[in-house]
């Protein structure tokens, strides 16, 4: 009897061993890290915490994943109320005596001042891990229902007989009010209101301490799948919507319980997110942005993301893309098998000014189609230098603030090259600020360049710290580029350079006539038979049509100081330029 126990306790220990792991590693590893932050939008401190869990997660991507708990006295009910009845058993769980204050893989029955989890992280990070895990969330957006798997492989022993598996969701980019002492994480600002990033939404597992699991031995591993439905709301009163497109999913394993809180961690992961649908046709946008190139034109690119999370393979996409009143319309043709992505763009001219577009699918493999998303689109006026020669000098000021270690800024061709560079600069003391003053000598005329300017902290050169800006000047010192330091993360200034003389040459007529020049907000041409005027800038791209009558005139106030060519059409074929300066 004796030995039938013992084979059967074999056989059950190795058909956990021979069972193929899809998603997680069997090598050992290092312990990666959950840091659970305890906050509320009533703290004017906790904005310091936020910013200190970030500068950590970046400083180790794939190994920290901070999760913000809205619990305790500053936590409001006011909307956006983040307070969950998960977040609240786990902020019970441990002894906290002040706010931001946090556990760093739960290693402390109470929790820490924020300016210890730096190096708690550190330490934790350095050491071996019992265990490793992995795992993916696909998520369904018609139903709303994520299908999570998880899988656990003891590389070690566990110095307990059961761990705890706790899976979790969070959620990113809910707006709302935020207490803030000290601006000290000016990074989530948004148009004034906070940006709250890695919020506890709900703990998927059957408790918010996680659900038992075992052998915790080595060679070990552990599988487990969940039906999870996503509420469309959490929270109550005042309840944030849940979004899907800004959630994600962690899982960690704990040692044991200890009080009511399991603890502590052993490792953690972030599951992979996929979307997939029963449908057989579902095409997905995301993550449309304008590429930001030295191009002197309103024609602007456009990427984005196409997935296909339908069961059948995408072979053409029509889609539609709207800025104000203009419809463009683009077709796509090729091979997107299922669970596949790829990456698609399209060009539109874009008025001067910021935009709030929309990109519509409006047809996919030959069917009607409706999906749409919104995105930003900008058009910047350039400034136009008119030179003699093939090259020419500019001069670029950077007036900074007291953090010159933060500034930085380059010059870019149409080419993609970066012709010019400067800074860091340095730090000074007290609040002020210095010029610091720059030649850029050589730069090829008949181009286009973009002028980029940073700022390490995202916070611009302004204004608790000395209120900076920045100027250019070309060759002749005039200021021909000018900005304030509110810029935050950075900005951009276009300029094109023109060689005096090249362009479109003149043709007289006698039958037409443009007038003034030069000219302030309006060019008058007269003439019989006039079928179209179009006004070229000293780069030969065109600013404007309009259609021709007798008495012509072309609205030009908008038109930048410059040398532009005016060219009348008639209805016969014939052609008349005439060059006309604009001076406003």
């Amino acid at each position: 009897m004796k030995k039938f126990t013992f084979a059967l306790i074999l056989l059950l220990a190795l058909s956990f061993t021979v069972k193929a792991q899809q998603y997680v590693s069997t090598e050992p590893a290092n312990r990666n890290v959950i840091l659970e932050e305890f906050t509320g939008r009533g703290c004017g401190y906790c904005t310091d915490g936020h910013r200190i869990a970030n500068q950590i997660m970046a400083a180790n991507p794939g190994r920290v994943w901070a999760i913000n708990i809205h619990a305790g006295g500053y936590a409001q009910t006011s909307y956006p109320n983040m307070i969950t009845t998960d977040g609240n058993t786990i902020h019970g769980g441990f002894s906290i005596s002040g706010y931001p204050s946090g556990v760093v893989n739960r290693t402390t029955a109470s929790a820490i001042d924020r300016g210890q989890w730096t190096g708690q992280a550190n330490t934790q990070m350095s050491q071996a891990s019992e265990c490793n895990i992995a795992g993916v969330a696909r998520v369904n957006p018609a139903t709303r229902v994520a299908t999570i798997t998880v899988e656990v492989y003891y590389t070690g022993n566990s110095s307990v007989d059961q761990n705890f598996l706790t899976v979790a969701m969070c959620q990113d980019s809910i707006l709302g009010s935020q207490a803030d002492y000290g601006n000290y994480n000016p990074t989530q600002w948004l148009n004034g209101q906070y940006v709250h990033m890695h919020i506890l939404r709900d703990v998927i597992t059957p408790s918010a301490w996680g659900e038992a699991i075992s052998p915790t031995t080595a060679g070990t591993l552990i599988t487990k799948t969940y039906e999870y439905p996503i509420p469309e709301n959490i929270g109550s009163p005042n309840g944030v919507d849940v979004d899907i497109n800004n959630i994600f999913f962690l899982a960690w394993v704990s040692q044991s319980q200890q009080g009511s809180a399991t603890r502590p961690i052993l490792t953690a992961c972030e599951l992979e997110k996929s979307t997939i649908t029963d449908e057989p046709i579902y095409p997905t946008m995301s993550d449309v942005s304008q590429e930001v190139t030295a191009a002197c034109t309103q024609d602007k690119r456009f990427n984005f993301n196409v997935s296909n999370i339908g069961t059948e393979t995408l072979t053409s996409i029509k889609f539609t893309a709207q800025v104000e009143d203009v419809v463009n319309e683009f077709e796509w043709t090729g091979e997107l098998p299922s669970g596949e992505a790829t990456k698609m763009d399209f060009i539109m001219e874009i008025p001067f000014g910021t935009y709030e577009g929309i990109l519509s699918i409006t047809e996919a493999n030959g069917q009607a189609y409706e999906s749409s998303t919104n995105f930003n689109a900008e058009s910047q006026e350039w400034a136009v230098l008119d030179e003699e020669g093939e090259t020419t000098d500019i001069k670029v000021y950077i007036v900074q603030d007291q953090f010159g270690e933060q500034i930085t800024w380059d010059i870019i061709n149409s080419a993609g090259e970066t012709i010019a560079s400067g800074g860091p600069y340095q730090h000074i003391i007290g609040t002020g600020t210095q010029v610091n003053a720059e030649n850029v000598n050589g730069i090829a005329t008949n181009d286009c360049y973009l002028f980029r300017i940073f700022d390490s902290n995202n916070n611009g050169i302004c204004c608790n710290y000395g209120n900076g800006y920045y100027y250019i000047k070309d060759a002749h010192g005039n200021r021909f580029i000018e900005g304030d330091g509110e810029y935050g993360a950075g900005t951009t200034n276009l300029f094109s350079i023109h060689k005096h003389g090249d362009g479109v040459e003149e043709t007289a007529s006698s039958s037409v006539k443009i007038y003034p020049n030069p000219a302030n907000s309006k060019i008058f041409v007269d003439g019989e038979n006039i079928s179209m005027v179009e006004v070229y800038n000293s780069l030969g791209q065109k600013m404007t049509s309009v259609e021709g009558s007798d008495n012509t005139s072309v609205e030009a106030a908008a038109f930048e100081n410059g040398v532009y060519v005016v060219r009348v059409i008639s209805n016969d074929g014939n052609v008349t330029t005439q060059k006309v300066t604009i001076v406003h």
